[in-house]
């Protein structure tokens, strides 16, 4: 049953260049499509979450992290009566803006775009399917619905001042209302990115060998998760054993993210999307005993996984990696591509040429990265 509070496809605010309406789909079925087609969404697949590529075909990509929070999101948008179709397409444009090598790669390049307003993962992704996917013969981007716009700039929460450069160009003549809240949609996938990545983090940290399967146990719902198993399955093999665990793990996250925000959307009061959006507050949130235990599984990661020994020879090579790539690029941009060079011709400040080179590195994935730096140095 759909809630009141839902999105709406027919009660959309629509698409910046008018279309036709389909037939059989709704224009958030529209957008969930377009994405799914999309040059950026393919490139997802290799795209570094944590672990490169030569590390192994089991780890998580950007595109398999994406497919697994769109899962996720559908199951809680049923359960909360809101609009599936919607919570999909914002769960798989959501790290559309992602650059190679996970947010080593985001840092590195942020820190390159210092002088010229910075770069912004979030920023990105709008600039990516309103300007950069340039396949249409009427618009550039995707001309994506208001609704799949606002929840993929702000599903986090309302963007704060100053905003991303990137972000900003596009609002001024398409306003966002990126001071509010998103829908309840878009919120939906936010939490759903917390879920997916706390479960595929422990679960890839777990493969790689960061960590062991005792020390995991350590921490809560986590290790109440291995004790359940254990009491179900005797002598039960480490591999299945540790599988079992995790998938207690994930349910746990979810139901909690469900029943806690069912409360908090009925005591809210909202009878409409817009009224979810006024509201000065998250309404899709994890209760505060599992937000407690969530942050001590974070700060354990962060402790044994993102600044393992390993990882951090990764995070030092793939900065190395962007920062010679951005400084190449800035003091040579007729190397770029013949695309590059022609939209790079239409304006000479540094300011535009830095905005056209991020844009560029910011599309790569891991490999051609690392094929263009390698190529790059041995020609200097």
């Amino acid at each position: 049953m759909t809630a009141s509070f839902a999105s709406r496809p027919d009660f959309s605010q629509g698409r910046f260049f008018k279309e036709e309406e389909s037939k059989f789909r709704t224009c958030f079925q529209r957008d969930r499509d377009r994405i799914i087609h999309s040059s950026a969404f393919r490139r997802l697949k290799h795209k570094t979450q944590v672990f490169v590529e030569h590390e192994g075909d089991y780890f998580r990509t950007r595109l398999t992290h994406s497919i697994e929070v769109a899962q996720v999101a559908r199951t809680v948008s049923c359960a909360l009566g809101l609009n599936e179709e919607l919570v999909e397409a914002v769960s798989l444009a959501h790290d559309l803006g992602h650059t190679p090598f996970g947010h080593t790669g985001e840092d590195a390049l942020n820190a390159q775009m210092k002088n010229f307003g910075g770069f912004d993962h979030n920023a990105q992704a709008v600039r990516i399917v309103t300007t950069l996917e340039q396949h249409y013969a009427d618009f550039d981007g995707l001309n994506l619905t208001w609704e799949c716009l606002e929840g993929i700039a702000k599903h986090n929460g309302p963007v704060p001042l100053p905003y991303p450069p990137a972000l900003l160009e596009y609002n001024e003549h398409h306003d966002l209302e990126l001071h509010t809240y998103a829908s309840a949609e878009a919120q939906v996938a936010a939490l759903a990115d917390d879920v997916a990545y706390n479960n595929h983090d422990l679960h890839d940290g777990l493969r790689a060998g960061v960590f062991t399967d005792a020390q995991a146990a350590q921490l809560p719902i986590v290790g109440e998760a291995f004790a359940t198993v254990d009491k179900v399955y005797k002598n039960l093999d480490a591999h299945r054993r540790r599988h079992e665990a995790l998938r207690r793990v994930f349910g746990v996250m979810v139901e909690d993210v469900m029943a806690t925000s069912n409360i908090l959307l009925t005591e809210s009061g909202a009878q409409t999307a817009q009224e979810v959006r006024n509201l000065d507050r998250s309404v899709v949130q994890f209760s505060p005993g599992l937000w407690k235990n969530l942050k001590e599984i974070r700060g354990f990661l962060f402790q044994n996984m993102y600044r393992a020994p390993r990882v951090m020879e990764q995070r030092e090579h793939a900065a190395q990696v962007v920062g010679d790539l951005f400084q190449i690029f800035m003091s040579s941009p007729n190397i770029l591509p013949e695309e590059w060079g022609r939209v790079m011709a239409l304006d000479v400040t540094d300011f535009y040429k830095a905005r056209v080179v991020a844009d560029y590195i910011a599309g790569m994935t891991d490999r051609f990265a690392q094929q263009e730096h390698d190529r790059l140095h041995c020609a200097r």
